[in-house]
């Protein structure tokens, strides 16, 4: 398939890209193309909304702590930024009578963590507007999904955490990739909801997996 993918680090994106290509060396070149994209900025967002986005933040913040920057920040990323990627896709494949947008939300759409408290309010957030937009959608050959992951190994979410306290309780560290001190069995590689997007994407057309929630073994 040709893949646009999209996130404000283009340098992350290339990496992506050039890890695609070797992992699928049979594939022809140029079938994945990295392009700047701040899906919190709808006028940069909606005319050249990639086929694949990243974007997403994850605070760890004690709500007494009143980080509100930060609270603002989750808020216009992973809420604003899901509206404005449907926005900008939305018509296109309602027109065309076909198309599946896949939302990559969270285990904590589906349970509140204490310490994530906006986070967790943002991703239900998210699967309060798929699932209603989901039911709007029957009959136009349109779908909508979501999946759900639990923690993952070396994303980049908690580098930029400031609450000490917050992390301490999380029993996280500030400044390092999700991963330190789990074992093997709590934690998801990042291939793992690579493969759950692309069981939502291959399902037959008659079937709509319209949600996964993926989660390590022995995660809590």
């Amino acid at each position: 398939a040709k893949v646009v993918i999209g996130a404000r680090r283009v340098d992350k994106l290339t990496e992506v890209a050039k890890s695609c290509e070797t992992s699928a060396p049979d594939s022809c070149p140029g079938k994945v193309l990295a392009v700047a994209c701040d899906v919190t900025d709808r006028m940069e967002s909606t005319p050249s909304i990639p086929s694949s986005v990243a974007a997403g933040v994850m605070y760890f913040t004690q709500m007494k702590n009143c980080l509100m920057d930060q609270w603002d920040q989750t808020i216009d990323v992973n809420c604003k930024g899901v509206t404005n990627c449907m926005g900008a896709v939305l018509q296109g494949m309602t027109a065309a009578g076909a198309g599946k947008v896949v939302v990559i939300s969270s285990d904590a759409g589906v349970r509140p963590f204490g310490s994530l408290a906006v986070y967790s309010a943002s991703k239900h957030f998210v699967e309060c507007l798929c699932e209603a937009t989901r039911r709007e959608l029957v009959g136009t050959g349109v779908t909508i999904h979501t999946v759900q992951p639990g923690d993952v190994k070396g994303t980049e979410l908690i580098l930029k955490n400031t609450d000490e306290e917050a992390a301490k309780g999380i029993g996280v560290e500030i400044g390092k990739p999700v991963g330190e001190g789990f074992s093997r069995t709590q934690l998801l590689d990042p291939k793992d909801v690579a493969n759950a997007v692309v069981t939502v994407l291959t399902a037959p057309p008659h079937v709509a997996i319209n949600s996964i929630l993926i989660e390590p073994r022995d995660q809590e």
